[in-house]
Parts: structure tokens; C-alpha cells; sequence
């Protein structure tokens, strides 16, 4: 059940890009760390694909090992971090996604 719900997000938060502040329409800041290294086990590539990409977009550090059948996902965030969404939904579905990855996160508007 997290899974489809975890690659729709990503697939959302991916197609949208990151946008700069100046041309962000509202307000909705996401904040997000994860002091500690964190790794998820995938065996969706695509969906391997969409988390490590995401979290590259997102200044994080990640790794990614693929063995025995699966994709190791290795990340953490240390310092806390921003990104300005274009809409209240888009920082709801990224605070959300990223609770899923055990992020820390804090919403602002």
C-alpha cells in the first residue's frame, strides 16, 4: 500500500521540478533534514530511479547500490533545507513523501 502512494508522490514532485523562489505563486515552504544516513531497499528500478533523482533535486546526499536483486537508496540530509513549492497541495505531497523517507520536516505559509 506505501508504495504506489510513495511513487505517486514522487512522480508528482518529480514532474513538477524544483522552482526558484521568484517564481513560485504562493508561499509554501517545506524544511527538511535526516541527520542520519537512512537507506530503503527497492526492487522497482523506476521507482529507484524516481526516489534517487528526487533526492538529488533536493540537495540531499544519496548513494545507490544495486545487489542480490535490489536497489540500496542510501541518503541523508544533515542541515536543514528548503524548497519553496508552487502550490499548498505540492508542499502537503512533498512533506508527506518525505515523512515516508523518515525525513524531519516543518511547513511554513
Amino acid at each position: 500500500m506505501l508504495r504506489p502512494v510513495l511513487l505517486a508522490i514522487a512522480v508528482a514532485f518529480v514532474s513538477l521540478g524544483t522552482a526558484p523562489a521568484q517564481t513560485a505563486m504562493a508561499d509554501e515552504i517545506v524544511s527538511y533534514r535526516c541527520e542520519k544516513w537512512t537507506a530503503r531497499h527497492e526492487h522497482d528500478k523506476k521507482q529507484a530511479d524516481q526516489i534517487y533523482e528526487t533526492l538529488k533535486k533536493l540537495k540531499c546526499e544519496v548513494e545507490r547500490h544495486s545487489h542480490n536483486g535490489h536497489i540500496d537508496i542510501k541518503y541523508r540530509c544533515p542541515k536543514w533545507l528548503s524548497h519553496k513549492a508552487k502550490t499548498h497541495a505540492d508542499a502537503h505531497k512533498l512533506e508527506a513523501w518525505l515523512k515516508a523517507l523518515k525525513f524531519e520536516t516543518k511547513h511554513e505559509h
